[in-house]
């Protein structure tokens, strides 16, 4: 069954803000991007304090900064700080050198697309962002509305994950599907109505905070699309400028492009613009969108992670209080659950259920710190919150499946002098390919 399954690409999972993901881009593609106020605002907003002070100063200035008036701002006791600083700048392509010419030292100064669009946030001005419109809305959301349609968009996708009852297959899109299963989260078989499997990758995703879930998995979404930098640098500014916009306040969306309505429509599935209808031409943003990026100033109220639920016994009994569907079935992915009721769960961590979460990629350190992480306040009184008896047999069942260890290779025997087989040896050395090697019959293996 397990050559049926769709693999993922294999990434190192790892989180990435906002500054981290726009220096990986292509250079034109943060040129472009430069174009929009609102990315311009999220990149600055980003940027370390000395950073902004280097910003700051040039700014205002029509004229190149020689570089020994800028590198004089900063005190030389400073100079490590003070070099970092320029490397930021140039890797995102906002300090720009000015090119020698006769009689002139070289200098820096300000990208000019970031420089106008960055004045005209910090000073207003230019034309809005995005239209609003001029009557009432008579299908107007609240606030509260809106977090509850948020959570429970944002709540269907971690459902599917967890392969839990309240979705099925046919109910969520094809393109989350794709997201989940290219950003590894999931694995998906080709040709079979089983559900998909959860990988330690989406485990790990899983005990995020929820705004980081979200932010993870746009930036999953937009890798799919920088082949095309067009739709690319579309869907990026308008992501950047939902960001800034005020929650509980309607939109309207005559001001988009083709890509970036069909992009809305995304965003309106995973919760994070509320649009009554497809062909509506308001949209409201929700909590989750304006909470993307650090420093937004609001917090999430529905994360499901903020109050720990479950205690450990030492006879590997687990309690769990809530009645959360989504904790639930996280849960079940390494306990086997016994009994049900309306606001507790009964279980048992076995050796079955462990082994089941190892075949789908999750680690005994990973179900290790998912019981700590969530433990329910009583049990945190205690030290440790987990008993050592679980953990070390949760590690002892994983160790249960590393008795051997998978590595290709070639075998080189038949030496014909011990001399021959230690000189091959100590080279293979050298070069750390050795992966086994036996004195005594002479054999000796390489990567």
């Amino acid at each position: 069954m397990a050559s049926n399954l769709i693999q993922p690409v294999l990434k190192k999972f790892e989180f990435k803000d906002l500054r981290s993901y726009i220096k990986s881009l292509p250079q034109s593609t943060i040129v472009q991007l430069y174009n929009y106020p609102a990315a311009c605002l999220a990149v600055f907003r980003e940027l370390p304090e000395l950073a902004k002070l280097f910003v700051m100063r040039l700014l205002f200035l029509e004229q190149p900064v020689t570089k020994s008036v800028v590198l004089s701002w900063i005190n030389t006791k400073h100079s490590s700080e003070k070099s970092k600083t320029l490397d930021v700048l140039k890797e995102l392509y906002i300090f720009r050198e000015s090119s020698q010419q006769p009689g002139l030292l070289a200098g820096y100064k300000l990208d000019d697309a970031f420089k106008k669009n960055l004045k005209v946030v910090l000073c207003g001005g230019g034309g809005s962002w995005l239209g609003v419109g001029l009557q009432p809305d008579k299908y107007r959301k609240d606030i509260a509305f809106l977090d509850a349609y948020a959570k429970e968009r944002w709540e269907y996708i971690l459902h599917y994950m967890v392969r839990s009852q309240v979705v099925k297959n046919s109910n969520i899109s094809r393109d989350v599907i794709d997201v989940l299963t290219y950003a590894g989260l999931i694995l998906e078989y080709v040709s079979s109505s089983s559900d998909p499997y959860i990988t330690a990758a989406g485990f790990q995703f899983l005990l995020m905070d929820t705004p980081t879930q979200v932010w993870t998995f746009l930036l999953k979404y937009l890798e799919r699309i920088e082949s095309n930098e067009s739709d690319l640098v579309e869907c990026l500014s308008l992501l950047l400028t939902i960001n800034f916009l005020t929650l509980g306040k309607d939109y309207l969306t005559d001001k988009l492009s083709e890509r970036q309505q069909i992009f809305l429509q995304h965003l309106r599935e995973f919760g994070l613009v509320f649009q009554r209808k497809r062909k509506c031409q308001r949209f409201y943003p929700t909590r989750l969108a304006v909470n993307m990026i650090s420093g937004s100033g609001n917090e999430v109220t529905f994360d499901t992670h903020k109050q720990g639920y479950i205690i450990v016994e030492t006879s590997y009994r687990v309690s769990a209080y809530t009645d959360s569907a989504l904790q639930i079935n996280l849960l079940a992915l390494f306990c086997k659950i016994h009994y049900r009721f309306p606001n507790v769960v009964i279980g048992n961590i076995t050796r079955e259920s462990c082994r089941e979460a190892f075949n789908m990629g999750i680690t005994a350190e990973q179900i290790i710190r998912f019981l700590q992480t969530h433990a329910h306040p009583e049990a945190s009184r205690k030290k440790p919150a987990v008993p050592h008896t679980v953990t070390d047999q949760i590690m002892l069942w994983e160790l249960e499946r590393d008795r051997f260890r998978y590595a290709e290779g070639v075998m080189y025997s038949q030496f014909n002098a011990q001399s021959d087989f230690d000189m091959l040896r100590d080279y293979a050395k050298q070069l750390d390919v050795l992966i086994w090697e036996n004195a005594q019959t002479r054999m000796l293996m390489v990567t």
